[in-house]
């Protein structure tokens, strides 16, 4: 376990890389996911714990969603920041089929009294399903009013998804778009991305240690990852994370078992992959010459 300097530190450098919203808002480039969480009552404290200790370092940006565990994930985080709400950038995912005008609100609510809290920091719509764009939006846009929300964004949508989304009324209000990404998942980089940052709107990375998505195999056991984390004193997971961190408009979520686990997390921003790094990587893992699906988990 860290020191109190060294969490200091880390705490520090978390707190400093950050990423900005469309409305001038920073969060942290690295935070917290909680996919599969609260649903192991054995599991339940150890986690609790673990995502203190991630706040604690700096990670205040906890991603959740209405559908994780139906529910338990939100409940866990709930209890987990009790007395430390301020603190914290909150995010949770609205299920598609909840997006519209006789559920939304209701979904929503039943997120915050979950998670013990007033307001959402970002709620996201988790991916496109049968309701139209434009009254999810306008749903968003009165939960904002009523500040049960203070942004929203999508989740899982690629480059025609958000062309049909800022095409509509009220639509270049989205805050973020979250997507799978990572070293071995670099199909945003081709189409979506240079979209995304054309109408600046930053990316929220999930499944950063390769949990999930093409090429997900192999990464911990590659040479070029395995080389350069020993370079830096580091794990693979820390590697792969820096790299998906290594730009100020993407900010990853992941998750953690353990409060050492949270450490290991946390300390991925001490490390500065070099130009020589990144080009290795970039030979290895290729960034995309066309289009590709979007990757889901």
């Amino acid at each position: 376990m860290m020191t109190d300097m060294e969490k200091q530190e880390i705490r520090r450098r978390n707190r400093e890389r950050t990423v900005t919203l469309p409305d001038g808002t920073a969060v942290p480039r690295l935070g917290q996911g909680t996919w599969f969480l609260g649903e192991n009552p054995a599991a339940r404290d150890r986690e609790i714990r673990t995502l203190r200790h991630g706040i604690e370092l700096g990670m205040t940006l906890i991603d959740t969603a209405e559908m994780y565990g139906e529910g338990k994930a939100e409940q866990l985080v709930g209890e987990a920041i009790r007395g430390r709400r301020d603190e914290l950038f909150l995010v949770s995912k609205v299920y598609p089929h909840n997006a519209d005008r006789a559920h939304l609100f209701k979904s929503c609510e039943a997120s915050l009294r979950r998670l013990k809290a007033d307001r959402l920091d970002l709620y996201l719509l988790h991916w496109r399903g049968p309701v139209p764009l434009e009254e999810t939006i306008d749903c968003m846009e009165k939960l904002k009013a009523e500040g049960k929300i203070l942004r929203w964004g999508v989740s899982n949508f690629d480059v025609a998804d958000m062309r049909e989304l800022l095409a509509c009324g009220g639509g270049d209000r989205c805050a973020v778009d979250q997507v799978l990404y990572h070293l071995g998942s670099r199909g945003i980089e081709f189409e979506l991305l240079p979209y995304l940052r054309r109408h600046h709107i930053p990316v929220m990375a999930y499944c950063p240690i390769a949990q999930a998505g093409t090429l997900r195999r192999g990464l911990f056991t590659n040479p070029a990852v395995n080389r350069i984390a020993k370079a830096h004193g580091a794990s693979p997971a820390q590697v792969l994370l820096a790299w998906c961190t290594r730009e100020n408009d993407v900010a990853a979520i992941p998750k953690a078992s353990s409060e050492e686990h949270a450490e290991q997390n946390a300390q991925s921003v001490t490390i500065e992959l070099t130009p020589e790094e990144l080009g290795d990587l970039d030979r290895t893992y290729p960034k995309p010459a066309r289009k590709e699906p979007l990757d889901v988990r």
